[in-house]
């Protein structure tokens, strides 16, 4: 009888980064640590040293990774298009990993993949003939869109105890949960219930319609500097 032994695939940097990618995205960023991601892994945490200098290094190799599924603008499409698909690329990207952008934003460190996704704005904006101080602006208003829109959506979950569809009366109950009369906050009342309904308002995602207004004011400027 011939036995097959199973060969493990050998260790290697980028094996370490997305099976720590995994790691976090399934246990949240809390369960990282060398010892885990080795076990993870079938191996000693001493032997990820040889791939990763420290747990900075595996942060920042995690996090370049996710920059790494941004849709950097391309010069073949219209400013607009490309900078409107890269923003919507990097708001998914962060969304599948709800981790990373607490981390893009607390690293003092500068990475290759952060600066190529930055100069690759900024190359989009000042080759559509955007002025240096209109593109300074210009990216600022995308990369704190993309960023701040992510991290507050994040923060602001459908609490578990609301039912999907939930209509007037089961909104209006949830808020007297908390002791807040519904009837005095009829507008905020319905604004939650469109959170859980479906309809025209959501034809277009919360991130799309803020994008869409900054576009348009983008273009705006543009059409008035020509």
């Amino acid at each position: 009888m011939v036995v097959q032994i199973e060969r493990r695939a050998p260790l290697s940097r980028d094996r370490v980064l997305r099976a720590a990618i995994d790691l976090v995205d399934q246990s949240g960023i809390e369960s990282l640590s060398m010892r885990k991601l080795g076990q993870e892994l079938g191996v000693e945490a001493m032997s990820l040293y040889n791939h990763v200098a420290n747990k900075d290094d595996l942060l920042d190799g995690i996090v370049d990774l996710v920059l790494g599924e941004f849709d950097l603008p391309s010069s073949e499409e219209r400013w607009e298009t490309a900078i409107r698909q890269c923003a919507i690329s990097a708001h998914d990207a962060l969304l599948r990993h709800p981790w990373a952008c607490n981390l893009i934003l607390s690293t003092n460190r500068v990475s290759l993949a952060r600066v190529s996704y930055i100069e690759s704005l900024l190359k989009c904006f000042r080759q559509a003939g955007f002025s240096a101080g209109e593109t300074y602006h210009a990216y600022h208003a995308i990369d704190s869109h993309i960023l701040g829109f992510t991290l507050w959506q994040l923060g602001h979950a459908v609490p578990a105890n609301v039912p999907s569809g939930a209509g007037r009366e089961e909104f209006a109950f949830f808020m007297a949960s908390f002791g807040i009369p519904p009837d005095e906050f009829p507008y905020l009342v319905e604004h939650g219930v469109q959170h859980m309904m479906a309809g025209s308002h959501k034809a277009e995602s919360e991130f799309e319609f803020g994008l869409r207004l900054i576009l348009d004011g983008l273009k705006e400027i543009r059409s008035a500097t020509k």
